[in-house]
């Protein structure tokens, strides 16, 4: 093979470049190249972000993304009114899943957000009014420049929990405004970094 050939073979054959939390584990592939960041509108979708993220507390999101598929089962695909008509014994029951985060607190939390998911006039336009209704591009060469809260987390956080929402801490509101697309921190040099900054 020629010198340009395999040149371009070496480049078209390279790795993409991803953001730094990225492992080479396909669950954290996959959701870094097809989910993060992209902005999302469907309400079960967002409620199941929101729940997971609660989950995701003291723990790596790896666990969680690893678990998603169980939790997806024995949380009713996140249907927010099956998850918040959840008894004391369905809830006991899930903590004998091993499949799942067996965390009492959580699992509860879990109910008590659905609830007040169902409370709200709008959880869509709730959501993604902390941004103004459009995503917020942000353009970080790299991951160390990305903060862990924002003003935008913490006023999402406060009227969260004003709803009667828990495990909704500022650190939890921004990583799930990141995961549902509210805000865009792809860095400059992930492959998803030029897809997804333009505005929707």
């Amino acid at each position: 093979m020629p010198a340009q050939q395999r040149a371009a073979h070496a480049l078209t054959s390279a790795p993409l470049a991803r953001c730094h939390w990225c492992t080479d584990d396909p669950d954290y592939i996959r959701y870094h190249d097809t989910e993060w960041g992209v902005p999302s509108r469907d309400p079960r979708h967002l409620f199941e972000m929101l729940v997971l993220e609660g989950f995701q507390a003291g723990l790596s999101w790896i666990t969680v993304l690893r678990k998603r598929p169980r939790f997806r089962e024995l949380l009713f695909n996140f249907d927010v009114r099956q998850v918040a008509g959840m008894s004391d014994d369905y809830i006991d029951a899930l903590m004998q899943e091993p499949g799942i985060i067996r965390n009492r607190l959580k699992l509860k939390s879990a109910r008590q957000n659905a609830q007040a998911w169902l409370k709200l006039d709008d959880p869509v336009a709730f959501i993604w009014s902390f941004v103004g209704g459009t995503p917020r591009i942000n353009h970080y060469p790299q991951h160390r420049d990305i903060p862990v809260s924002t003003p935008e987390a913490e006023h999402m956080s406060r009227a969260l929990k004003k709803a009667g929402f828990n495990f909704v801490g500022p650190t939890i509101c921004y990583s799930y405004m990141q995961a549902i697309g509210c805000v865009m921190d792809h860095t400059s040099d992930c492959h998803r970094y030029q897809a997804l900054s333009t505005p929707e």
